[in-house]
């Protein structure tokens, strides 16, 4: 039976990872470039593709998906912003799929975010909505369902999506909508990540793995492939890299009968 490879990774836009400084490390696209391609996954999916700019401004064609598009020769691919919000903080925005086989029925979703108060720079904020999208590919003969999403970090606000569950409960209706082999990957940003591992399990849905951190700031499980019963992971790992805050996880699956 054929197995197949999935790339999930929180680029932050391309910055590299300085531990003196990690805040004003620089941005290397081509590092990202270089770790995506090294894996030579089937499917890849991305967040924090795009430096979110001042005022909400979002540039057409999106510069750092045009250069990932033009150096992953032979991948088909899916990009959104999330909507466009003069909120927007200055931090990493939009998603990503690229497939080695042709994505069809693409699509996005947005995924409202509560008006929970939080303070950025001396200013009162309240949070800018989320994404998820989507599109479907075949492949070993079989029609999978592929989700990205990025959800919001409440803990980084002092609450917890455990208070502010909505956005996972929207994802979760998505997934029950789903009936074939479907994998849903993502930067999930909950902190305590037995909630959402037991609520998605209460759809049918389980996380390759959730011993290892996936981010460098602090050790938190934030992001995972979730899976449907229709997939069998064969094996995974949790690549360090210095392209990012973010570690890359990296899973294969084959279909079962």
């Amino acid at each position: 039976m054929s197995i197949f490879k999935i790339l999930q990774f929180n680029m932050q836009f391309g910055q590299s990872w300085d531990d003196a400084d990690p805040d004003h490390a620089p941005v290397n696209l081509e590092l990202t470039i270089s770790e995506i391609l090294s894996h030579d996954a089937d499917v890849v999916m991305l967040q924090e593709v795009e430096h979110a700019l001042p005022g909400g401004v979002q540039l057409h064609p999106p510069p750092n998906y045009t250069r990932l598009s033009a150096a992953l020769k032979g991948y088909h691919s899916h990009f959104s912003y999330p909507k466009a919000d003069p909120r927007e903080l200055p931090f990493g925005i939009g998603l990503a799929i690229f497939s080695k086989t042709p994505l069809r029925d693409a699509f996005r979703y947005d995924l409202p975010s509560s008006p929970i108060m939080f303070e950025f720079q001396g200013e009162k904020r309240t949070p800018t909505d989320r994404l998820l999208i989507g599109a479907k590919t075949t492949l070993a003969g079989r029609e999978l369902q592929l989700l990205n999403t990025h959800l919001l970090a409440y803990f980084m606000l002092k609450s917890s999506s455990e208070s502010h569950i909505e956005q996972r409960q929207l994802v979760v209706e998505l997934l029950r909508r789903s009936d074939g082999p479907t994998l849903l990957s993502g930067d999930f940003n909950v902190s305590k990540y037995d909630s959402l591992v037991r609520q998605f399990a209460e759809t049918g849905y389980q996380t390759v793995q959730t011993k290892e951190a996936t981010w460098r700031r602090h050790p938190y499980v934030l992001d995972h492939i979730f899976y449907s019963r229709h997939l069998h992971p064969v094996r995974y790992t949790v690549k360090h890299t210095n392209a990012s805050d973010h570690h890359i996880l990296v899973a294969e699956f084959e279909f079962l009968d």
